[in-house]
């Protein structure tokens, strides 16, 4: 008798939504094609309105990436070379990597053990006669506790950049997470809570001037063709990739609310299996489960389990930024970061996504529950 197949569980299912969504998306890219309208099309320009008016901000830009997002923003802000940036050691590299492509240096400062964010009361002693922004990261899908970072900003004179990339949706004490610094930056990456079908990035901002600029910095530098006031780049929100989003937009909300019921079964059936820890939930915080996490000294061996079991899974993130040849330059070295360094031993994320099915979690539990029984 041959055996029964096992249920395979993807990290991310982006077949599953596009499934649900195929002829509508089908609809809105024939007429991008039809049109023929690639570069700035008017859909960029309505999903700019759409995506500004769910964060609760009256601007919004589009922009290539979450990178560019990032970059465009500290350089519309006025800061660049030798100026510093508060962000924490504990995000995905792309955060440094824009204060450095524009011309800033990256201090990096430890994160919270239960939130994984920035830690606040460790940002006051980073700060110099140097530094010119504060980047909290929204890490995972949960906001950074934004009051004190805004409120120690205002005192020193510096601006707030929210990193929103993992944040599209959650709220800090109800507001939505990209209206409350200076600027919010966004990544459509095709695995985000709302992801484009390629590349894809926003600024969100209540600045009229601020946003202008930044407009303007994505697009040559021009105000209107051929007149460059400044030298800018090319980093544009994709015709199609706007058309596309705007699609998706309106099922956001019911995509981040599916994410937190699976976090909520996944709770369930793994508590008090082996040494598992959760990422705590912040009591100032709406979660929307970007990734679900979950701590193990044996995370490793754990991960080759599971994954041999057909159950993929990710490590969040193995090196550091510190630890990261591209930035050996900052002079960081091993133990200067520890929660950053002890998360980066131990993090696991496991499968999720809108789609996931209670058998998929169930099949998730039970074989990590099979791990353990086999080594305790």
């Amino acid at each position: 008798m041959d055996k029964p197949l096992m249920i395979q569980v993807p990290f991310v299912d982006l077949q599953a939504q596009h499934r649900a969504l195929k002829e509508e998306i089908a609809r809105a890219v024939e007429t991008v094609m039809t049109n023929c309208n690639f570069v700035l099309g008017h859909q960029v320009t309505e999903f700019e309105q759409a995506f500004a008016q769910f964060i609760g901000v009256n601007h919004a830009i589009g922009v290539g990436d979450g990178l560019s997002a990032l970059k465009l923003a500290i350089i519309a802000l006025g800061i660049g070379r030798g100026d510093e940036v508060i962000l924490p050691a504990n995000t995905f590299i792309a955060t440094a990597l824009a204060v450095a492509q524009a011309g800033a240096i990256p201090v990096l400062v430890d994160c919270d053990a239960d939130s994984y964010n920035i830690d606040p009361r460790l940002i006051e002693r980073a700060i110099t006669s140097k530094t010119k922004a504060i980047i909290p990261v929204h890490l995972t899908g949960q906001s950074s506790d934004l009051d004190p970072v805004v409120g120690l900003a205002k005192e020193r004179g510096l601006v707030v950049i929210e990193d929103a990339a993992q944040a599209h949706g959650a709220l800090y004490k109800g507001k939505p997470c990209g209206s409350i610094g200076d600027a919010g930056c966004f990544s459509f990456y095709p695995a985000k809570n709302l992801g484009c079908c390629g590349d894809g990035g926003m600024v969100t901002t209540g600045d009229a001037a601020l946003a202008e600029r930044i407009r303007r910095l994505g697009n040559y530098g021009q105000r209107v063709k051929y007149e460059h006031l400044e030298k800018g780049e090319n980093s544009r929100l994709d015709t199609l990739q706007a058309a596309i989003l705007q699609i998706k937009l309106p099922h956001l909300k019911s995509w981040n609310e599916a994410r937190a019921k699976h976090a909520e079964e996944y709770r369930e059936r793994l508590t008090g299996i082996g040494d598992l820890q959760f990422q705590k939930v912040s009591s100032f915080s709406t979660h929307i489960y970007h990734l679900f996490v979950i701590e193990t000294e044996h995370r490793d061996a754990l991960h080759k389990h599971l994954e041999a079991s057909g159950i993929q899974t990710v490590i969040h993130y193995p090196k550091p930024i510190h630890l990261q040849a591209a930035f050996q330059d900052l002079g960081y070295g091993p133990g200067d970061f520890p929660v950053t360094e002890r998360l980066a031993n131990k993090v696991l994320s496991l499968p999720m996504y809108a789609e996931l099915t209670l058998e998929q979690i169930e099949r998730v539990a039970e074989e990590t529950r099979r791990y353990f029984e086999f080594h305790q």
